[in-house]
C-alpha cells in the first residue's frame, strides 16, 4: 500500500505539474506582487491620507533598524522549518509504532531531534522578541528627536500651529502606539506571506497537492477580511484619536484650574463634562474593540473551516490509498500551521492601524510649515527697536493691534499701558519672535525682525511674564537656565539683589528643593526667582510684562527697585496695568483698541488730560481710598 501511495502521489504530482507548469512562479510573483503593491505608499500629498497596510514613511524611518525587522523574518522562518521538522519526525514514530516496525535507533533519533527543534524553537523567539526590541526603540528614540526638534524649529510661535498636550500626547502615548507596530505588524506582515508558501511547497513535494492547494487557497480568504477591516477601522480610529486628545487637553485644563473651578463652585459642572467626554471615549473604544472581536471571529471561523477542509481532503486520500499514515498525521499537526501567520496579522492589524493613525498625526505635526527666519545674527550692545505701522490679528475676523507706531531707544526705560485686551502683551510677543504673521515692521538697529535667527534674538531680549515658570528641581538648577556658565558668587549676587539670598540660605542654598512651577514658593518669592534668573541672563534688552501683577505689596516694591536700577544701563519695556509704576517712564504709550490712544512722558499725558489722565487719577483715587480703609480698620 506505500508503494501504491508513493506512486499514486508522485503521479498526480507529475501530472499537475505538466498541467500547471507555471503555477508557483505565477504565485510567487502574485505574493511579491501584492505585497509590494500593498506596502506601495498611494501618496503623500498634504492630507497624509494613507491607503495601504503599510506606510511607507513608517518604514523609511528604519534605516539602520531595518536590519531587525529582517532578523525577525528570519527567527520566524527558523521556528517554522524546526516545527515542520519536529512533526515529520512524530508522524513518522507514530507510523512506526502504528505498523510495529519501530526501533531503538528510531526512538533516539526522534529525542534528539525534537531537543534539537525544540532548541531552535525557543531561541528563535528569544532572539525574534530581541530584534523587535532594537527596532522599536531606535524608532522611538528617533521620533521622539525629531518632534522635540520640530518644537525647536517651529520657535515660540509652536502654539500657533498646535496645543502643547497634543505634542506631550503624540511625544508620549502617539510613538508608543507605534512599538507594537514596528515590533511585531511589520515582521508578521511579509512572514504572513512566506509561510504559507514554505508549507504549501513542502506539503505538495511530501504529501499531496490536493491537500496543499486546498489549505494554501483558503488561507487568502482572511486578506480580504482585513482589508474590510482597515476600511471601517480608518474611520473609526480618526474618531477615536480624536477623542483621545480632546479627553486628555481638557482634563488638564480642568485639573488646573480646580482651584478656580472650586472656588466658583463649578467644579460639579466640570466633573459632568468630562463624564459626558469619558463616556464619549468609552463608546468609541467599544466600538473598536468590538470591530476588533467581530473581525477575529470571521477569521478564525475561516481558520478552523479551511484546516478542516484539508484534514478532510487528506483522510479521504488516506482511505483511498493514496497517502501513507504518517503523512495524514503530517497534514494533520500542519494544517493550522498555515492559517496562523495570516490569523496573528489579523490579530495585529488593529494595534497596527492604531500606529498608523498616530504616526499621521505625527507626520501631521513634523510637516507644520516652519515660519522663516533670516541668518543674521543680532550681535549688539544697545540696540533699538521700531515698531512701525505694526498690525496683527490672532484670528482675521478679531484685529489685536492697528497700525502701531513705536520707538524704543537704546538704554531708554519705554512703558505700554492700557485697559486689558489693548494689546500689550501681543507687543511684547511679537518682538520676542513668538509671532511672525504679522503686518507692518518690527525693526532692530533698522533690521526686519525677520532676517535675524530666533536663537540670537532671545540672546539680546529676555522676558519676564507675570507667571513666569519655575522648573522643578533645585534653585541652582533655575538660576543656571539663565546663565549656564555662571559662578557660586553670580548666582548669590543675582539672589540678593532680589532679596532672596537669606531666605534661600535658610533652606539649603542653592540646592534647595523647588517644586513643579514654584508651588512651594509664595507668588513672591516666586517671581524674584524669576527675576534674578532675568538677572543672569544679562540680555541688552528686558521686556516686563505685568510682572509685578500677581506679588504681594513687598515684593512689588522690591522687583520695582530692581528694574528701575537695571534700567541705568539696559533697556527696557515695562508693560503694567498699574499707573503709578510707570510715572518714572521716558516714555508712555496708552494702547486702547489696539491703537496708540496717547504717547509721552508722565508730565505731557497729564497736561493732557486724555485717557491716561483719567486712568491715572481714578487709580490714585482708589488707592487713597483703599488707604485710608485699612488705616481706619487699624
Amino acid at each position: 500500500m506505500k508503494e501504491r501511495a508513493e506512486h499514486g502521489r508522485w503521479g498526480s504530482f507529475c501530472n499537475w505539474r505538466q498541467r500547471n507548469k507555471v503555477y508557483f512562479v505565477i504565485q510567487f510573483k502574485g505574493c511579491i506582487s501584492e505585497a509590494v503593491n500593498i506596502t506601495t505608499q498611494n501618496s503623500e500629498s498634504s492630507s497624509n491620507k494613507e491607503k495601504s497596510m503599510i506606510k511607507m514613511r513608517l518604514v523609511r524611518l528604519l534605516q539602520g533598524a531595518g536590519k531587525n525587522i529582517i532578523y525577525q523574518i528570519i527567527w520566524q522562518t527558523a521556528v517554522l522549518i524546526a516545527q515542520i521538522v519536529i512533526v515529520q519526525t512524530l508522524a513518522n514514530f507514530i507510523a512506526a509504532i502504528r505498523q510495529e516496525e519501530l526501533l531503538g535507533q528510531q526512538i533516539a533519533v526522534t529525542l534528539i531531534t525534537i531537543l534539537i527543534g525544540s532548541s531552535i524553537c525557543f531561541f528563535g523567539h528569544r532572539l525574534y522578541s530581541r530584534a523587535g526590541y532594537r527596532a522599536t526603540r531606535d524608532v522611538k528614540r528617533l521620533l521622539r528627536q525629531k518632534i522635540y526638534e520640530k518644537v525647536l524649529r517651529l520657535g515660540p510661535s509652536y502654539k500657533e500651529q498646535s496645543k502643547s498636550i497634543a505634542i506631550v500626547q503624540m511625544a508620549g502615548e502617539g510613538v508608543e502606539q507605534l512599538e507594537t507596530y514596528f515590533g511585531q505588524y511589520l515582521s508578521q506582515f511579509f512572514y504572513a506571506l512566506i509561510a504559507p508558501l514554505i508549507l504549501f511547497a513542502y506539503l505538495s513535494f511530501t504529501v499531496s497537492v490536493k491537500v496543499a492547494l486546498t489549505l494554501y487557497v483558503t488561507v487568502w480568504l482572511i486578506p480580504p477580511v482585513i482589508m474590510i477591516v482597515m476600511i471601517v477601522a480608518k474611520k473609526l480610529l480618526s474618531k477615536y484619536f480624536k477623542s483621545y486628545y480632546n479627553l486628555g487637553g481638557n482634563f488638564l485644563e480642568k485639573l488646573r484650574g480646580m482651584t478656580t473651578l472650586k472656588i466658583y463652585q463649578a467644579d460639579e459642572a466640570a466633573a459632568a463634562s468630562m463624564d459626558e467626554e469619558a463616556e464619549n471615549f468609552r463608546k468609541i473604544t467599544m466600538k473598536v474593540l468590538l470591530m476588533q472581536l467581530n473581525s477575529i471571529s470571521v477569521m478564525d471561523a475561516i481558520t478552523y473551516v479551511g484546516a478542516c477542509g484539508g484534514i478532510i481532503v487528506a483522510l479521504h486520500l488516506f482511505a483511498a490509498g493514496t497517502i501513507s499514515l504518517a503523512e495524514a498525521i503530517v497534514v494533520l499537526f500542519l494544517a493550522l500551521e498555515f492559517f496562523l501567520p495570516m490569523r496573528a496579522l489579523g490579530s495585529l492589524f488593529h494595534i497596527g492601524m492604531n500606529g498608523i493613525k498616530a504616526a499621521d498625526r505625527i507626520f501631521a505635526f513634523l510637516d507644520l510649515p516652519e515660519p522663516t527666519t533670516g541668518e543674521k545674527e543680532l550681535m549688539a550692545d544697545r540696540i533699538a527697536i521700531e515698531l512701525q505701522h505694526l498690525t496683527f490679528a490672532y484670528e482675521p475676523s478679531r484685529t489685536i493691534l492697528q497700525d502701531v507706531n513705536i520707538a524704543i531707544a537704546p538704554g531708554s526705560f519705554i512703558s505700554l499701558v492700557g485697559v486689558s485686551g489693548s494689546g500689550k502683551s501681543t507687543i511684547a510677543s511679537l518682538i520676542m519672535g513668538k509671532h511672525r504673521t504679522y503686518n507692518g515692521q518690527i525693526k532692530f538697529n533698522g533690521t526686519e525682525l525677520s532676517d535675524y535667527t530666533c536663537h540670537s534674538i532671545m540672546d539680546n531680549i529676555t522676558l519676564v511674564g507675570s507667571n513666569s515658570w519655575i522648573f522643578q528641581g533645585t534653585v541652582r538648577d533655575n538660576l543656571l537656565q539663565g546663565k549656564a556658565t555662571a559662578t557660586v558668587a553670580e548666582m548669590e549676587k543675582a539672589l540678593e539683589e532680589v532679596n532672596l539670598l537669606n531666605f534661600v540660605r535658610e533652606r539649603g542654598g542653592l540646592d534647595m528643593p523647588v517644586m513643579t512651577n514654584g508651588s512651594n514658593l509664595s507668588g513672591g518669592q516666586k517671581q524674584r526667582l524669576a527675576l534674578a534668573r532675568a538677572l543672569l541672563h544679562d540680555t541688552p534688552v528686558y521686556i516686563f510684562d505685568e510682572a509685578t501683577s500677581n506679588v504681594d505689596v513687598e515684593s512689588e516694591t522690591l522687583i520695582m527697585q530692581v528694574i528701575h536700577q537695571l534700567a541705568a544701563r539696559k533697556t527696557i519695556l515695562f508693560i503694567s496695568h498699574k499707573l503709578a509704576n510707570v510715572a518714572g517712564s521716558d516714555k508712555i504709550y496708552l494702547l486702547q483698541n489696539g491703537k496708540v490712544a496717547e504717547a509721552g512722558t508722565q508730565a505731557e499725558l497729564m497736561e493732557l488730560q486724555g485717557t491716561y489722565y483719567k486712568l491715572f487719577t481714578e487709580q490714585k483715587r482708589l488707592l487713597r481710598f483703599n488707604t485710608t480703609k485699612e488705616g481706619e480698620q487699624a
